[in-house]
């Protein structure tokens, strides 16, 4: 497992497999945003490290960009990357109310560089 602080200031690759617009195959809410993964890494929940992909504003199947945040759940073992197109930034406040359709369920801080 990796420190996802690693990735702070970053520029990333993003594969997305829940664009934005897309219904969760379980859970049955849209996604407002992009959602993805960090390709060859290994998060605390076992799988790849989770991206939230904010300040694109179409479904995309990959994205390249800066790691500004990470939400780091307090209640759960799955930090989540926010990356945005570069030179782009977003407060705290604007990160959790793009995220809340996913992150009102856990308890979680904002971690930036």
């Amino acid at each position: 497992m990796l420190d996802s602080k690693i990735f702070l200031g970053k520029e990333v690759v993003v594969r997305i497999d829940r664009e934005l617009g897309s219904k969760h195959p379980k859970h049955g809410f849209i996604y407002p945003v992009n959602y993805g993964y960090i390709p060859n890494t290994v998060s605390g929940d076992g799988e790849e490290l989770d991206a939230y992909v904010i300040g694109v504003f179409e479904p995309i199947s990959e994205f390249t960009g800066e790691c500004i945040a990470i939400i780091h759940r307090t209640d759960d073992n799955d930090d989540k990357l926010v990356v945005v197109p570069n030179g782009v930034n977003y407060t705290d406040e604007q990160i959790r109310a793009l995220t809340e359709f996913q992150e009102k369920w856990f308890a979680s801080v904002i971690i930036r560089k």
